[in-house]
């Protein structure tokens, strides 16, 4: 009996299960069999945070699933969720517009970044994962560019994750930069 293939989905802050391309997924991967799940993280406009969203998160995958997709603010709430897993092994993930480390834009504020963690255990990630696809643009206007993309590959290994740069695409979804990006078939065809 075939196992059953199950997919979890992160949107990032400020956002939600029916942002931007994320229902274009949905359905494009329950053709393809997978069960999805998108959850909706706390968006507390006062106060947005790691301790709000990994225990969220972290009801999301179990051994069955398969995919785990990211978006944005979604990509260190996934690695995170990855170093936090036990017994647990992602065939395959896809950070999109994602970072590790504080980017350009967080350097403006006077406070950290408050989704990332000081620091990730690497090696607990890598174990975690069969493969790691970073998706970013070049000129992503929230500096979540093809460099901290390259950043994270280089955190996890060139063995297990690479880099796509996507050239012109900004933030591959966003309101305030006018990126309604409603359909991503290429994000589709990434899936194993």
């Amino acid at each position: 009996m075939e196992r059953v293939k199950n997919a979890v989905i992160f949107h990032g802050s400020g956002d939600g299960p029916s942002s931007y391309w994320i229902p274009y997924m949905r359905q494009g991967l329950e053709l393809k069999g997978y069960q999805v799940r998108t959850p909706q993280l706390p968006n507390d406009s006062e106060r947005l945070g790691l301790d709000l969203w990994l225990p969220e998160a972290l009801k999301a995958p179990d051994v069955n699933t398969r995919l785990l997709i990211a978006h944005s603010a979604g990509v260190p709430l996934a690695l995170s969720v990855l170093e936090s897993l036990k017994d647990v092994t992602i065939n395959q993930v896809i950070l999109v517009a994602g970072f590790c480390s504080p980017r350009e834009l967080d350097e403006w504020c006077d406070e950290r970044n408050p989704i990332l963690q000081a620091s990730y255990d690497w090696d607990a990630i890598r174990a975690r994962v069969g493969q790691v696809i970073c998706l970013n643009s070049d000129d992503d206007p929230y500096t979540c560019d093809d460099r901290k993309g390259q950043e994270i590959v280089n955190l996890i290994g060139s063995d297990k994750a690479r880099l796509i740069v996507m050239k012109g695409q900004g933030h591959m979804g966003s309101d305030f930069f006018q990126q309604p990006y409603k359909e991503f078939p290429f994000l589709l065809s990434l899936v194993g």
